[in-house]
């Protein structure tokens, strides 16, 4: 078997209620969370379309994805690849709920002529990666995973294999979620999954849920020798990922968090390094009891009481679902450039049922950038990791 190929991002684009784009999001990170519910309030998506038309006939999650991956792909640069070897692996949690929502209302109250004939491409949950496939004329593997909250991080790591592989040399890989509409919204508040306090707190003794939000993250994989010939902007590299499942319940994460250790051993290995090699972890972190308290254990049976600094950043953007891995992939490329970890926003008291392990809080933490893990678990008892790291 031939040596596997190494794997550079060289394109960002995000949108996120802490910022929209590389600095403003950075900026949100090391600040303070915003007021309230945590949409994005100042997104135009007429810039990234030929005509308001056209925008009218993608869901909103569609919108912020073709938003993010102009911004990535234009980050990236021009290349002279085959566009028959660039693909789009793309993820989302849930699809077009809003679209879907509003069609029922509509046939429910004026009926079924009044339907929209475009309801069904724009609540395909393929959709986004279908669209940005179109307008950037990709032709190679355009696939979209739909593993629940771990689906963009499950995104990342199956683009980095097919890049690895050789079955593509440029694959725009990411998330995208947006289902804040009022069904959307009772039917996580009723299952007791949101916070009732307003606030994320991720890994605190008083956590008591996650804060939705709405979002998308794009990043642009490339084979490096590649990229490194044309001169692009490289932020790091994907070193390996892991998947597995808790096979435990719904909802719920497998008690002591063994999934979650099972799934980072795996992302480690598959980078060729081992745990003492990590030297931060963005963790999944979503300020709810089960999942804060299984990933705890989880990182603490890993790395032990000293091991690397840990951060959500969820405690600022809240939790985008399907798009939360690609949210917080793009956060610890940013922790590279800036050699800073952004604080756990929202902790203020530790939880003396939880293991130690060294959250960083309070403040942003300076440190020297290495192997990075970032963790995301989801509903269905998904669970995704990937090593991120500067290149060397």
């Amino acid at each position: 078997m031939s040596e596997r190929r190494r794997v550079a991002i060289v394109g960002l684009g995000v949108i996120s209620c802490a910022g929209t784009g590389l600095d403003a999001f950075w900026q949100g990170l090391n600040s303070k969370p915003p007021e309230g519910e945590r949409r994005v309030h100042d997104f135009d998506p007429l810039p990234y379309y030929n005509n308001p038309k056209e925008a009218r006939r993608a869901d909103r999650s569609q919108q912020l994805a073709t938003a993010t991956a102009t911004m990535a792909l234009a980050d990236a640069g021009e290349t002279a690849l085959d566009p028959a070897r660039c693909g789009v692996i793309y993820a989302t949690g849930v699809g077009g709920l809003q679209t879907f929502e509003e069609q029922v209302i509509v046939h429910d109250r004026k009926g079924e002529r009044r339907v929209s004939p475009f309801m069904v491409p724009m609540i395909m949950p393929n959709a986004p990666g279908a669209a940005i496939s179109m307008k950037f004329g990709l032709q190679g593997p355009n696939e979209t995973v739909t593993t629940a909250c771990a689906a963009s991080t499950h995104a990342l790591g199956y683009a980095t294999r097919l890049i690895q592989m050789g079955y593509a040399d440029l694959i725009v890989s990411g998330g995208t979620e947006s289902v804040m509409s009022p069904v959307g919204m009772a039917g996580f508040q009723n299952m007791t999954a949101l916070s009732s306090s307003g606030h994320s707190m991720p890994f605190d003794k008083n956590r008591d849920g996650f804060m939705m939000t709405e979002g998308s993250a794009t990043l642009v994989l490339e084979e490096l020798s590649s990229a490194q010939e044309r001169g692009a902007t490289i932020y790091g590299e994907i070193l390996g990922s892991g998947s597995n499942a808790d096979a435990h319940h719904i909802t719920a994460p497998a008690p002591g968090g063994m999934g979650a250790f099972r799934c980072m051993q795996l992302a480690i290995e598959d980078a060729g390094l081992t745990p003492d090699a990590i030297r931060s972890v963005n963790a999944h972190g979503t300020s709810t009891p089960l999942n804060d308290a299984a990933e705890a254990e989880a990182l603490a049976k890993l790395f032990g009481e000293d091991g690397p600094p840990v951060t959500s950043t969820k405690g600022v953007t809240g939790h985008a679902l399907g798009a939360a891995g690609a949210l917080e992939a793009t956060a610890v490329l940013l922790s590279f450039q800036h050699k800073e970890i952004p604080p756990t926003a929202g902790f203020q008291e530790a939880d003396p049922d939880l293991p130690n392990f060294n959250l960083v809080h309070g403040s942003a933490q300076a440190w020297e950038p290495g192997p990075t893990l970032s963790n995301s678990f989801g509903f269905g008892g998904h669970n995704g990791s990937i090593v991120i790291a500067p290149v060397s």
